[in-house]
């Protein structure tokens, strides 16, 4: 190409025209003029330098390009080569830390036009740069970098060989750096040395401080995709009152009647109807603002999406089946829930092979299943696999309250009948109903007193939670209870059900109290079948309590405020920041899509869930009962009477049922993170006057009461953070919720309730009284009666489907005991201790499997004969990928 300026306008008025070259056609025409004409053209790579110059040192730099997705990428790859020849490239400014007016000139990537080119797919890319530095300038602790490219990319590390005086310095970044114009300050980035505050290289408090100043932003505006921003709203994002009175929604926080966790700021504009709410996005939107480094990486992305896509294909294709059905969104027979699992539909060859063209392979892998034919049936969840019928035992039903997808619930009876803490004055009388010649048929010779005195008796408890909805809830398609269920410890360590007892508000209303119907265990006939009916609304009440409390906001809710409090009061270089940033991963980025598309009003969770469209509400009123200290696994235990004090024990405590595999495994990794994190804190802070006197830290725990969690900033319960202790154990808390807590009540949703009949989410009609024609079909067809009852054909598809994308371990997940890099902090101590923490996870999984095969331990396996292995710490010792496996602790809330 002879004439080069001719070409440039000419690839640029197509972009111009609107008209996008194609990848393999830009890359052509781009190695033709830029490589080819280099030399020509006068282009020396950005910047060089010779290693022969005694006073250069030699920098590695890796980053990632966006990939290729859309016109705007393209434009930007070419705009930014473009850029590049005109001698706007990439900038890094080193910075001593030793010596305030020492910084080395500016130094450019080279060769970004040969080495970066046109992608589908975003890999990782290394250069070259060249710095001037004296020996006397001592380390750099810090630089700036400036991006003149029209587009952004990904900073992982920079690396920077043969400092002198001081070897390699590594830089841990992980960010993204957008266009210099896009930011009112210089981007900075520090090596991977801690230091507290007062500790800080005076050449790099300035920039340390400013930093901080920099994410917390201006408290206004609409926040866009390049800010940096961390800040605090409520959740006033999830009603829609523009689209009609059907989608308003309580705003839940700012409130003592409905207090909540603060959520991310996005700063997007009133709605038009109601300026206490925040405008919406289109419902299937996925740019809802969170700081760019909080939003999914490339991988987890494709993955999230994939499956995504999945989701919505399997979900049509068995509501299109069943309209060739007797009963339209009904299963018929337990059969026709299999078919779910064991159908699907048969492809021909040519269909299979164009399919197979046209989706990403990840998602064409999960369409078709093992065979490669059977197209779109779901996975055979675990409860089901090796027994299609042992889920309906009363000692699975007891079972899974100790190792299922809820086992933070069921406490210890003290008195008998069970009491409420509800408010008479309010609801009347509400204390339970079940009596004496209830249960004591059942108890193996003991009496009430006995069981009481030798800890032999449980509660799962869901009536104070659920009686004060109960009416609204009920006022709609949902026919449900709030229920207390009795169980008795035996001697093999196998809980029995007592009594189950239904209750529902007084027709004349809440303050009359409670009408209360009380069943016990039967095998055969009616009974048996009114039995499993009893049965289904515990499980009923347990699904929506797990989902709405267990999960969502004793996980995903209350660790946001520390994860916005932390990147806003706590510096990157700060000790505590380093330690607790990995267990914040992608965590802003899954709540900011579940406000988008789960939990919004007519969200999956509202359709899916019992409680509808007080789901949230009712969340609220629950959190007026948290307690930061009591999410402790050790006292939480002991405040649910299912454990005792016992300095002795290797835990400080002793297990009232010693077979109890959440919490059994759930100890031996709290102990794991406390000695962990004891270790790293005690590296740092030689004292406690050290915490006290840690101006980052007291105001980051400042901003968690008063800001993040401030609803309930008058507690008394808050750690006050004046000693070592204090901030252990706020730590090693923080990091159990977002890692082991999170694991043991997500990842066997669909092992277990992917057989929506095991767990079902939504109770359709009472139970049937005598003489009725629902009662005369349970005596005749009882498996269809149950069927009738709870979750339906659609929302039970619906459910499926949104549990086994949430139950699934992405490809790129980094679990417990793992760090993304290596380098992530140059203190030898502290990586000393991680690896040690990291040894005895793999003790613990050890020991796990022992447990799960030792035949004494029955909760472990039970009738179903699915291990429990929720709290086994790193899955990717012993699976190469992703999937539905129901074993391994992520480090943070990343699904």
């Amino acid at each position: 190409m002879h004439n080069w300026k001719k070409l440039l306008c000419s690839v640029l008025s197509l972009f111009k025209m609107g008209i996008c070259p194609g990848v393999e056609m830009l890359q052509k025409l781009l190695d033709m003029f830029f490589v080819g004409n280099l030399r020509k053209l006068g282009y020396n790579g950005g910047g060089g330098g010779g290693t022969g110059d005694s006073k250069k040192i030699r920098g590695t730099v890796v980053l990632m390009k966006k990939s290729v997705l859309d016109f705007k990428d393209v434009k930007a790859s070419v705009l930014d080569r473009v850029h590049e020849f005109c001698g706007k490239g990439v900038s890094i400014q080193l910075i001593s830390s030793e010596n305030p007016s020492d910084s080395a000139s500016a130094a450019y990537l080279e060769q970004w036009i040969t080495t970066v080119k046109p992608s589908m797919t975003a890999d990782e890319i290394a250069f070259t740069v060249f710095f001037k530095w004296e020996e006397t300038m001592g380390a750099p602790g810090a630089f700036i970098i400036r991006n003149h490219h029209a587009s952004q990319f990904y900073l992982k590390t920079v690396t920077l060989h043969d400092v002198p005086g001081h070897g390699c310095v590594h830089f841990v970044c992980n960010s993204w750096v957008y266009p210099a114009h896009r930011y009112s300050y210089d981007r900075v980035f520090f090596s991977n040395k801690s230091y507290l505050p007062c500790q800080t290289p005076e050449p790099l408090r300035k920039y340390r401080e400013e930093e901080l100043v920099n994410l917390r932003g201006n408290g206004i505006g609409e926040l866009k995709e390049w800010d940096r921003v961390y800040d605090y709203a409520y959740y006033n994002d999830l009603g829609m009152p523009d689209s009609g009175k059907k989608y308003v929604r309580t705003v839940l926080g700012g409130s003592k009647e409905y207090p909540y966790p603060r959520r991310g700021r996005t700063g997007r504009k009133p709605s038009k109807s109601d300026p206490c709410c925040e405008s919406r996005l289109p419902l299937l939107s996925l740019k809802i603002y969170v700081p760019r480094d909080e939003q999914f990486r490339h991988l987890k992305l494709s993955d999230f999406l994939a499956y995504g896509l999945k989701s919505i294909i399997q979900t049509l294709v068995p509501e299109i089946k069943s309209l060739c059905d007797k009963t339209i969104n009904e299963f018929d027979s337990f059969d026709d829930v299999l078919d779910l699992y064991e159908g699907g539909m048969r492809l021909p060859n040519e269909i299979l092979g164009n399919l197979r063209e046209l989706v990403p392979w990840q998602l064409f892998r999960e369409l078709m299943r093992s065979d490669g034919r059977q197209f779109l049936k779901f996975p055979i969840p675990d409860v089901i696999k090796e027994n299609k019928t042992a889920w309906r035992t009363d000692e699975e039903f007891g079972r899974e309250m100790l190792a299922g997808v809820n086992p933070v619930i069921i406490r210890r009876l003290q008195e008998f009948p069970p009491t409420s803490k509800l408010d008479p004055k309010t609801y009347g009388k509400q204390n339970s109903s079940i009596t004496k010649d209830h249960i004591e048929p059942h108890l193996n010779g003991l009496t009430i007193d006995q069981g009481l005195e030798n800890n032999k008796l449980f509660i799962l408890d869901h009536h104070d939670s659920l009686m004060p909805y109960l009416s609204r809830i009920n006022s709609t398609s949902t026919k449900t209870y709030a229920t207390r269920t009795l169980l008795l410890l035996q001697d093999n360590g196998i809980l029995k059900p007592l009594a189950i007892e239904l209750s529902l508000p007084h027709p004349q209303g809440d303050h009359h109290g409670a009408v209360s119907k009380v069943f016990t265990p039967a095998e055969h006939g009616v009974e048996g079948s009114v039995w499993q009916l009893a049965k289904a609304y515990v499980a009923v009440n347990d699904s929506g309590y797990h989902q709405l409390i267990s999960h969502w906001l004793n996980t995903h809710a209350v660790i946001e405020p520390f994860i916005i409090a932390t990147n806003r009061q706590l510096s990157v270089i700060h000790p505590i920041y380093k330690l607790l940033h990995p267990h914040f991963r992608d965590t802003m980025n899954i709540n900011a899509l579940a406000r988008q598309i789960l939990i919004n009003a007519g969200g999956i969770l509202e359709v899916t869930v019992f409680p509808g469209k007080y789901a949230l509400e009712m969340s609220a009123v629950i959190y007026k009962n948290w307690v930061f200290t009591d999410q402790a696994l050790p006292t939480d235990l002991i405040k649910r009477g299912v454990a005792v004090p016992d300095p002795s024990s290797p835990h400080g405590l002793k297990l009232l049922i010693e077979d109890y595999p959440f919490a059994v495994d759930g100890l031996e990794v709290w102990s794991a993170i406390e000695t962990w994190v004891r270790e790293y804190c005690y590296f740092y802070y030689k004292s406690d006057e050290m915490v006290e006197e840690d101006t980052e830290v007291q105001s980051w725990w400042t901003e968690v009461r008063n800001a993040g969690h401030g609803d309930l900033r008058d507690e008394p319960w808050w750690p006050k953070m004046n000693t070592r202790e204090d901030l252990i154990n706020s730590c090693t808390i923080i990091i159990w919720i977002a890692s082991a807590l999170h694991a043991a009540v997500n990842f066997g949703q669909y092992p277990y309730a992917g057989y929506l009949p095991n767990r079902p989410t939504v109770s359709r009609r009472l139970m049937p009284e005598p003489g009725t024609p629902e009662y005369r079909e349970l005596e005749t067809d009882p498996d269809l009666a149950l069927l009738k009852t709870i979750t339906a054909q659609l929302q039970t598809i619906l459910g499926v489907s949104l549990i086994e994308s949430l139950s699934r371990h992405s490809v790129d997940e980094i679990y417990l005991g793992q760090r993304d890099t290596p380098d992530w902090t140059s203190d030898e101590e502290p990586v000393a201790a991680f690896e040690r923490f990291g040894d005895r996870l793999r003790e613990i999984e050890e020991k796990i499997m022992r447990m799960n095969n030792d035949e004494r331990w029955r909760n472990r396996i039970g009738p179903v004969k699915l291990p429990y292995t929720l709290l086994f710490p790193n899955t990717s010792n012993y699976y190469e990928e992703e999937g539905l496996h129901a074993k391994g602790i992520p480090n943070s809330i990343s699904i």
